[in-house]
């Protein structure tokens, strides 16, 4: 590969960076509470009235106060417009946080749906619990891990589905339904993954694990033979928890294995959960520096890869599961944003879509930070299922400019990797930005056509509106 090609291409964004002028590189924001905005600061969406209810009750009554489009939001870690649609209501589910029910014996809670995944093992932490399935950061709410159906690292476990029990769920009209496997079961199916758009997620009832210790284990894997490495070393044992493979810019070729397995050895960190308060200015300048310099790889070899290869930490599960999202968060969006995207392939696929993945991050030079290997067993409960057979993820996370040509350069590789999913058989994930054409949106999700028929029985006047949903589903 080029790498001259790459540092070039390092040193071009960061002139640009250095001689854009702050006007117009940030949307607007600040303290009004009618527009919403997601965390990547793209762009903001005006509604018409914005509440934070604190009960299920006050969610069906304003259901049933109002005739208006009705977008809902909580944490707003999707970037895309999934949680706002103009001149809608806007529910904010962040109040509605309250425990309903812990279950210890059988481990198992139910919560409303605007609590976070940190005040979850806050309250279960004590008992020597845990949450089953969720995403790596603990900063995200329940109900928008529901609404996109997020995975984590849990090996085995796949999307988040799987855990759930049962949920309550606030229709268009202001009825509440208790929705499970058995009982609306169209609905339970279709409302994990649905982002929104057949009504309101107020309370969720969830399989919890048993809090344990776990070590850390790290080596490099040629990615070619990546897929067998992870059968024999990871996939079947059981004492695996977590796992992921990062592959690393500029080459992306050489995965650092990264697992996570049970242990009875005594934790070399006493903390349970990390501090809410914890400030990480040195994790943000780390990446800063990995992003913008020219010795940016040799930083991240030297102060994440090297550790990490090196140290082997025994800490509590619930301590690994509560990493802050603020520890990736740029000091200012005022010049770049970070983003994600996502990849799901069929492990037959696996080289083959790497290889192509590789081509396109590498020609269009990508600020890519890094991509993040996970795999899920086939998910065939959820009806916009991402993984329908067993995958292996590719979570591209990156770094653009603010401004809208970068934007619009990113849709540009960024259909390219869509479409090199679709050709392996796989899927893109859709919290993300609005990138995909509605044409590979339709052959990702074929599903689609089945949940606007859904919608159309629950939500006849489409009043669960927002950017995703009004730009591809089938009407």
């Amino acid at each position: 590969m080029n790498d001259t090609r790459i540092d070039t291409g390092r040193r071009r964004f960061n002139r640009a960076v250095l001689a854009a002028p702050i006007a117009g590189a940030l949307s607007a924001c600040g303290d009004d509470a009618h527009r919403i905005e997601d965390v990547t600061r793209l762009e903001w969406t005006d509604v018409a009235d914005a509440k934070r209810p604190t009960t299920t009750t006050a969610v069906s009554d304003a259901l049933r106060r109002s005739a208006s489009p009705v977008s809902i939001g909580g944490g707003r870690y999707s970037m895309g417009g999934q949680v706002a649609w103009p001149d809608s209501l806007h529910l904010d589910m962040r109040a509605l946080r309250r425990l309903v029910k812990l279950d210890v014996a059988n481990r198992r809670v139910r919560v409303q749906a605007g609590m976070r995944w940190r005040d979850l093992q806050t309250l279960i932490d004590p008992h020597d619990l845990s949450v089953a399935i969720m995403q790596s950061y603990s900063n995200f709410t329940v109900g928008g891990s529901l609404s996109v159906n997020c995975h984590g690292r849990y090996v085995g476990r796949g999307p988040l589905i799987n855990s759930v029990r049962a949920l309550q769920l606030i229709t268009a009209q202001g009825e509440t339904l208790e929705l499970d496997r058995d009982n609306h079961a169209d609905l339970f199916r279709a409302v994990v993954g649905g982002y929104g758009g057949l009504g309101v997620v107020t309370e969720a009832e969830l399989d919890l694990e048993t809090n344990t210790r776990i070590a850390r284990e790290a080596e490099y894997v040629a990615l070619d033979d990546y897929p067998a490495w992870f059968r024999a070393h990871v996939r079947d044992d059981a004492d695996a928890v977590l796992h992921n493979a990062d592959l690393m810019p500029p080459r992306f070729d050489r995965p650092l294995a990264i697992t996570w397995r049970r242990t009875e050895a005594p934790v070399t960190q006493a903390e349970r959960l990390i501090p809410e308060d914890r400030r990480y200015s040195r994790d943000q300048s780390l990446i800063w520096a990995a992003s913008e310099l020219p010795i940016g790889e040799d930083v991240r070899d030297r102060k994440l890869t090297r550790r990490q290869l090196t140290e082997h930490p025994v800490v509590w599960r619930n301590r690994e599961a509560s990493l802050d999202a603020d520890a990736l968060e740029p000091r200012t969006r005022a010049f770049s944003t970070y983003l994600l995207q996502e990849y799901f392939i069929p492990v037959a696929q696996f080289r083959d879509f790497a290889a192509t993945m590789r081509k396109i991050l590498i020609d269009a030079q990508v600020n890519a930070l890094n991509v993040s290997i996970r795999h899920s067993p086939a998910d065939r409960t959820s009806l916009l299922s991402w993984a329908p057979n067993e995958v292996f993820s590719f979570v591209l996370y990156y770094k653009q400019r603010s401004h809208r040509w970068a934007d619009e350069e990113a849709a540009r590789w960024t259909q390219r990797l869509v479409d090199a999913a679709l050709d392996n058989g796989g899927r893109y994930y859709l919290p993300y930005r609005l990138h995909a054409t509605p044409e590979q949106f339709l052959r990702a999700y074929p599903e689609a056509e089945a949940f606007a028929a859904l919608k159309a029985r629950y939500d006849p006047n489409r009043r669960f509106r927002n950017k995703l949903l009004e730009r591809y589903l089938p009407r």
